[in-house]
């Protein structure tokens, strides 16, 4: 039963039995208390306000109008929430924890949380124990419990039946611990709250969400437009109230329907929308291609990485070893490779193993033969020893075989000067054709008596070398190319050789492949001394996982924003400390992978590179939509202050609150969707990192906002105005005025869609995209549904004439395409025309 595990049906069943493996259950929002929360949004507050004071008026059919709207504008939020969720729920589940089981007799991942009692978990280096279980059988297997215990030191494991005396057993393991090295077959006992570790921490405090940088300069302009908004409200409402006369009563609320519109037409609430859809869609985008964000704020930092920092096996290159030469001293290469083969794991899932023993298959050194003797102690590979040994009876002899770095494997063997001149040349030379070399030793011992404690006491013979090829991606050259033009340094650190890491940065076109630091000179300098070391050095040779936390703390020391990846254990502290840690998805342990900002489900580089090109492109979009957001709303709100300012009549001005409305139901759609759909500039990747510190509205691309807000305002309150002195008809200036503000928001968002290229060039670029011709299309429809149907008579509108719309057309293009003469000229000064 155990080599079969669970069956589907009965894990189901057993599930129904002890719930989900869970200390304390998910606690979901309702989505009833979100849709209260949308309503009582300021601005929805505002809306509602209106609706009611036009019933006060004795007007029911405009309250009526207003309040359908209203309603259309909050199932718009309510869809763009409940989407926002699904995505968002999506990435959780991507980025849940998963575990090894035996399910139905075979090997199967799943959700952390589907452990049932009885299931078969498969424990091995890196993984974070999300059950307690008693160990059926393991292999160098060594637990962290100090989360149960407050024991530092790791725990060496025995299979079940060995389980001393104490309280905490060495054939039992706890949900919450750590698997430091090894591996193990666990049948699970306990789950959720039922757990060691759950009775103790049933109760684990959520930390606080600390708004970033990009979250407070939103909120900021929010607070400091509706501070404006209420001002506004005032000076406007009192200004209309000495305007007109009558009744007072009448008067009073005519100035309040006033102030309303202005402070309606002031505050940009589509901001926090913004935020949430770009942040939650652009993640979601960035899952499809193999990159899951854990952490949606870091989405925007992804477009200000200035140094890359990442390992050579299995990023840069394939991570498909392969032995390419082998070199023995004394000639003997079969008795070289039966030694290395015997220095391996049985059952191993290193990928440099999985070479060296099919490499002993191909000469004829089969599994049998090596491991047909008993195994009688193993000297465990640590990121200090950097090496590893196992001690055999094999064929009625008792040896040491060990393998490992060829620094160290030389430290515990008997040479002469002459000999260790030999094998450093050639370990040069392996390295230098860009090749891993291990180095591969033993002795023959005359009794178990004479075992030493540790591995560092072994005196070997030297038996030689073997080199092995990991080659670079294809694409790898190509993305370093474009890294480079895009001002991105990429580090490469590796726990391998100096020679073979430069060797292969000089194949890739990696820059400053000369300036190598290794591990042990890296321990030898201060951290000011590292500060400036890091400023040239691009390889950091034989380094252990506690080097990266110093490096990536170097970099950041010096202004750069750092993303570093990471697969193991020890790797967790230096990826939560980078700008973005990035995890590997295939290779990685579970530990790094909750560290990480992002999780890379290929290890490939291109895939980083692609990232960091699509954090630019949204980031670029928040800024172009929070700019169209103070542009669209410049004309909204002077149409709002201006008119009761010139005496206007309340009944003729441009923009009623119906008519805000109505604005927003195109201003909604507009951010929300189209500009978070649009694609990357092409010169994206050709331009520097931004800064970090800078505003998310900068003073270029503010002023910009500005004159593009107030062209569009004299476009459109200039056409109502002079239609209004040469006609009297207000009905006729507000629609041609309102057509104006319609259209130029059409117009606005195409200019607005790339800084840098022509509209009829960006338009091209969508022209296969449905939900941009949807929206386009349904803005013109939108336009002719209030000019042209019943509803026109209802929203205080009147049909236009021909002549009358084509004037309407041509002024919104002129009031927009005139930017696209400001790209003409900055074409020309960058020699581009």
């Amino acid at each position: 039963m155990l080599k079969q595990g669970l069956s589907s049906a009965e894990a189901k069943k057993r599930q129904a039995q002890y719930g989900k493996n869970e200390i304390t259950p998910q606690q979901n929002t309702s989505f009833f208390v979100k849709i209260l929360h949308i309503i009582c949004e300021p601005m929805f507050l505002l809306l509602i306000a209106a609706a009611v004071i036009y019933f006060v008026l004795g007007e029911p059919r405009d309250g009526a109008v207003m309040l359908i709207f209203v309603v259309g504008i909050i199932t718009i939020d309510i869809v763009q929430e409940w989407k926002t969720d699904k995505t968002l729920a999506a990435l959780k589940d991507l980025s849940a924890p998963h575990i090894t089981v035996i399910r139905d007799g075979k090997e199967v991942s799943i959700a952390s949380s589907d452990l049932v009692p009885g299931d078969c978990m498969l424990l091995c280096e890196g993984v974070k124990i999300p059950a307690d279980g008693s160990i059926l059988s393991c292999s160098d297997f060594c637990v962290d419990e100090s989360s149960l215990t407050g024991e530092a030191e790791g725990v060496w494991k025995t299979p079940r039946g060995d389980s001393g005396e104490d309280y905490w057993k060495k054939d039992a393991v706890y949900a919450g611990t750590l698997v430091l090295q090894g591996s193990a077959t666990v049948l699970v006992t306990q789950t959720g709250a039922r757990t060691e570790y759950g009775k103790i921490g049933t109760h684990v405090a959520q930390a606080p969400d600390i708004p970033t940088p990009l979250q407070k300069q939103t909120a900021s302009l929010v607070k400091m437009s509706a501070w404006v908004a209420a001002i506004l409200f005032a000076l406007v409402g009192i200004i209309t109230y000495f305007n007109l006369s009558g009744p007072a009563q009448d008067r009073a609320v005519q100035s309040i329907l006033a102030g309303i519109t202005l402070a309606m037409a002031m505050i940009p609430e589509e901001f926090p929308v913004i935020m949430t859809v770009f942040l939650s869609m652009g993640a979601w985008r960035l899952a499809k291609k193999q990159s899951l964000v854990r952490r949606l704020p870091s989405v925007e930092t992804l477009g200000a990485v200035s140094v890359l920092c990442v390992d050579k096996t299995g990023t840069i290159t394939k991570n498909e070893m392969t032995v390419q030469q082998v070199w023995a001293p004394d000639g003997d290469d079969r008795n070289l490779c039966e030694t290395m083969g015997l220095g391996c794991e049985k059952e191993t899932y290193d990928p440099m193993e999985h070479a060296m023993l099919q490499y002993c298959e191909q000469i004829g050194i089969t599994k049998e033969h090596l491991f047909f003797g008993r195994l009688i102690h193993e000297y465990a590979f640590t990121n200090e020893l950097k090496m590893m040994g196992h001690v055999w009876e094999h064929d009625g002899e008792i040896l040491i075989a060990a393998k490992g770095s060829a620094e160290q494997i030389l430290e515990i063997c008997t040479l002469n000067d002459a000999q260790k001149q030999q094998i450093s040349d050639k370990i040069h030379a392996f390295s230098a054709e860009g090749l891993r070399v291990i180095a591969v030793a033993k002795t023959v011992l005359r009794g178990e008596e004479e075992i030493p404690k540790t591995i560092r006491d072994c005196r070997l013979d030297f038996c030689g070398l073997i080199g092995l090829e990991d080659p670079p991606r294809e694409s790898v050259a190509r993305d370093i190319a474009v890294c480079k033009k895009a001002g991105i340094r990429v580090v490469m650190i590796t726990g391998d050789n100096g020679l073979t890491a430069a060797s292969i940065a000089r194949k890739i076109g990696m820059d400053h492949c000369d300036k190598i630091i290794t591990g042990d000179l890296l321990d030898q300098m201060s951290d000011e001394q590292l500060r400036e070391a890091v400023k040239t050095a691009s390889i950091f040779s034989r380094v252990i996982p506690e080097h990266k936390m110093r490096i990536v703390k170097a970099f950041r020391e010096n202004g750069e924003i750092v993303a570093m990846t990471g697969d193991g254990v020890n790797d967790a502290p230096a990826l939560k400390y980078a700008d973005i840690g990035i995890a590997m998805g295939k290779r990685g342990s579970e530990v790094s992978r909750e560290a990480a900002h992002l999780i890379l489900m290929d290890d490939n580089f291109s895939t980083i590179v692609d990232t960091v090109k699509d954090g630019r492109r949204i980031y670029d979009n928040i800024r172009k939509a929070v700019g169209y957001v103070f542009t669209i709303h410049i004309p909204i709100a002077l149409s709002s202050l201006i008119a009761p300012l010139m005496g206007i009549d309340p009944a003729n001005l441009l923009l009623l609150p119906l008519h805000v409305v109505l604005l927003e139901l195109v201003i909604d759609p507009t951010c929300s969707i189209v500009l978070e759909r649009q694609p990357a500039e092409r010169d994206v990747m050709d331009r520097p990192p931004r800064n970090a510190k800078e505003k998310l509205l900068s003073l270029k691309s503010f002023s910009k906002s500005i004159i593009q807000g107030l062209v569009l305002f004299a476009a459109s309150f200039g056409l109502y105005a002079g239609m209004l002195a040469q006609t009297g008809d207000a009905l006729a200036a507000r629609s041609m005025g309102l057509g104006v503000i319609m259209l130029g928001n059409l117009f606005l968002v195409q200019v607005n869609s790339s800084n840098t290229e022509y509209v009829y060039r960006s338009m091209g670029r969508l022209k296969g995209d449905k939900v941009m011709w949807i929206a386009n299309i349904g803005t013109i429809v939108l336009l002719g549904v209030v000019l042209y149907t019943p509803l026109c008579g209802y929203l205080k509108l009147m049909p236009l004439r021909i002549a009358e719309l084509l004037v309407t057309v041509a002024v919104s293009a002129a009031a927009v395409l005139w930017y696209e003469l400001v790209k003409v000229y900055h074409h020309k000064k960058r020699g581009k025309a």
